[in-house]
């Protein structure tokens, strides 16, 4: 088994929340809660659940996303010149829409005093009893870059392209920030890759959205490389490119070809992709993965459904994924998060630790 992230048997990083948690945040919603009282119900809640990890056979946790909404907007709420308002759409993904929220941008952009930060230090501080490795999760600059819309720059530039500089300065600091608290396994959580991967997304993007698709695979690889600049050589950074998952539903469709070689240029320590169906294509672009230290975390093991791959089915594909990359290069995780929003995917938590059950099985057997 790897003794460093990204592990044999990795994670995306969120869990499907305890009722505990709805009811709590539901309560604080409603004004019947206060913050101080949500808080020791999500400790309570997040302790339990490193434990869960643990006795399941991690050998890193995260929080799980416990303290969050959503995977995305709670971060970029909690930076400099961003907010969070009202819209009137949600995100559309197969037959259903997210909650209607939109990232505005109404100040320059910046990292300071982040709420987050002490998220991280809690988990932290259970990690470090528990004798396991934590994991911080935060979202991609170019998901920000992707999101916003151009009627929603209000205050600070005149354009998208304005920001980038201070957009770049920000995620340095937050690497920077991370490390400082103690990080050394970051990851950040990308869609705007996978829509790279899709004709459809690229359009709506431009039609719908007032976006210029041209040349943003290049943007995004500048951009990233530009943050990690700053990493110091004993933090990892890794990377979760997801192509959408709400309620266990998804967005973007399209293979990895289109965005292999610039995907694969960014100084990324692992990338963790989604091959858990026919939508994600092929293995073929792992060829692009340079030699060396970076690793794949193959995502064949679905959360979209409680239904358990078969284990033999699933070391086939990492024979097949290993002709296109070395398998010492490769490591195995489910394809995403159990719960991007607070809703969560559908299946049940009896279901969703089978998963992480099988994902240590089966890592602990091919790389043993």
């Amino acid at each position: 088994m790897s003794v460093n992230p990204p592990y044999r048997a990795d994670i995306v990083g969120s869990f499907l929340r305890p009722e505990s948690i709805h009811a709590a945040r539901a309560e604080f919603a409603e004004g019947s809660l206060d913050a101080e009282s949500l808080r020791q119900v999500e400790d309570v809640e997040i302790a339990a659940l490193v434990k869960k990890q643990v006795e399941n056979g991690l050998k890193l946790v995260t929080d799980g996303e416990f303290r969050r909404s959503w995977w995305h907007f709670d971060f970029f709420d909690g930076l400099d010149g961003i907010s969070i308002v009202d819209t009137d759409h949600g995100l559309p993904f197969q037959g259903v829409q997210t909650r209607h929220k939109a990232v505005q941008v109404n100040g320059t952009i910046g990292f300071s005093n982040h709420p987050h930060l002490e998220h991280y230090r809690a988990l932290a501080a259970l990690a470090e009893a528990e004798g396991v490795q934590p994991k911080a999760t935060i979202p991609s600059p170019t998901v920000l870059d992707f999101r916003v819309e151009p009627q929603n720059i209000v205050g600070g530039y005149a354009s998208r392209d304005e920001y980038v500089d201070d957009l770049v300065e920000a995620y340095r600091d937050a690497v920077k920030a991370y490390y400082a608290a103690g990080c050394r396994y970051l990851q950040f959580d990308d869609t705007a890759w996978a829509y790279l991967c899709s004709p459809e997304e690229l359009e709506r993007a431009q039609t719908e959205r007032g976006i210029e698709t041209d040349g943003l695979g290049d943007r995004y690889a500048d951009i990233l490389n530009r943050v990690l600049e700053v990493k110091p050589d004993d933090m990892v950074i890794t990377t979760h490119i997801c192509r959408g998952n709400f309620r266990s539903t998804w967005i973007s469709s399209g293979g990895y070809e289109p965005i292999g070689e610039q995907l694969f240029s960014v100084k990324y320590d692992g990338f963790f992709l989604e091959f858990d169906d026919d939508r994600s294509g092929g293995f073929e672009p792992l060829r692009f993965l340079p030699k060396g230290d970076q690793v794949v975390v193959l995502g064949l093991i679905t959360t979209k459904s409680g239904l358990l791959e078969d284990i033999e089915t699933v070391k086939a594909r990492i024979r097949e994924a290993a002709q296109y990359a070395p398998l010492e290069q490769l490591a195995l995780s489910p394809q995403c998060g159990f719960a991007s929003t607070e809703e969560g995917n559908v299946l049940s938590e009896d279901e969703q630790w089978a998963k992480i059950r099988e994902v240590v099985a089966i890592a602990d057997d091919v790389w043993s």
